[in-house]
């Protein structure tokens, strides 16, 4: 009498085990994102006055914590950054980029503290920027 290499209930097992991972497996897949910099946007700085009502709300509700905000209309793309409360005033906000890919918009900026020995007000201030571009319909991306 032979000895069989492998039991049916291990066949049964196995042929099981396969097609549940066929099964789960099949929903999942890569998403290929183009992420090379096709152009570089142009944006206006805006002050308060320059910023829509709406938008500008939001801004103030949140204006004591850090913040990432995108606001949109018909024709306008807008991009705000808070960096929180701070406790004197001298600060100021670099924008190291601004550009396009094909899936997206990648903004980035950096706080500028008061230079050593500059002349600060001692009053709380609430250091943020608000751009305005064209809206491409794309996500924005905070780096």
């Amino acid at each position: 009498m032979k000895k069989k290499l492998f039991p049916k209930k291990q066949w049964v097992t196995g042929i099981l085990a396969v097609v549940w991972m066929v099964v789960f497996l099949a929903g999942c897949g890569l998403e290929k994102t183009d992420n090379r910099k096709l152009d570089d946007l142009a944006y206006t700085i805006l002050e308060d006055k320059e910023v829509p009502q709406e938008f500008l709300a939001v801004i103030e509700e949140r204006k004591e914590q850090i913040f990432k905000l995108t606001y949109t209309d018909e024709e306008n793309l807008y991009i705000a950054v808070g960096y929180g409360v701070q406790q004197t005033g001298g600060y100021s906000i670099s924008i190291n980029a601004c550009y396009h890919t094909q899936n997206a918009i990648y903004f980035d900026t950096t706080l500028i503290g008061p230079s050593k020995g500059e002349q600060v007000n001692d009053a709380k201030s609430y250091p943020y920027l608000v751009i305005k571009t064209k809206n491409l319909e794309k996500n924005v991306v905070f780096e």
